[in-house]
């Protein structure tokens, strides 16, 4: 277990940094496309990155590693909602409602061809579960190392 403050946050920058890895593998190794609420659970990763970067260049890891923690809850919220989505708990957001109307049945066969994945579609599940549904489970925990850091380097 990590002992400082700078060290329990260089973990959740690492954690960030590997749920980001996994989704870009799998978006450009796996062929897997994201939809809007995919790229939507992305974005606190890349902030979490951004708080230990300023956290550990600042001197201030213990503060950093408690906003990286609300960050990965962040994260876990979208995808909880993503879930929802799947399940057919929520209705789809604007930003996943399919494309306007087409003219023609050539404009339709180019907005198909173009169109990004539905929100309310799991493209790919792992153990029965959708990656969204591994996404809110990693931001839990996640968000436990995080809060875990914060609280062993008090005093």
């Amino acid at each position: 277990m990590p002992r400082s403050a700078r060290a329990w946050l260089l973990l959740s920058g690492l954690l960030a940094a590997a749920a980001l890895a996994v989704a870009y593998a799998l978006q450009h190794l796996g062929g897997y496309q994201p939809c809007q609420l995919c790229y939507w659970q992305r974005y606190p990763y890349f902030a979490v990155l951004a708080v230990a970067a300023l956290g550990l260049a600042f001197g201030r890891p213990r503060p950093a590693l408690l906003l990286a923690a609300a960050l990965f809850l962040v994260t876990a919220g979208i995808a909880w909602y993503h879930v929802g989505v799947e399940q057919g708990l929520f209705a789809l957001p604007t930003g996943c409602a399919a494309g306007t109307g087409a003219a023609s049945v050539a404009e339709l066969k180019a907005q198909l061809a173009t169109a990004a994945p539905a929100c309310d579609q799991v493209g790919l599940t792992l153990l029965g579960l959708s990656l969204s549904n591994w996404n809110a489970l990693a931001g839990i925990a996640f968000a436990v190392v995080g809060l875990a850091g914060w609280l062993r380097t008090r005093g």
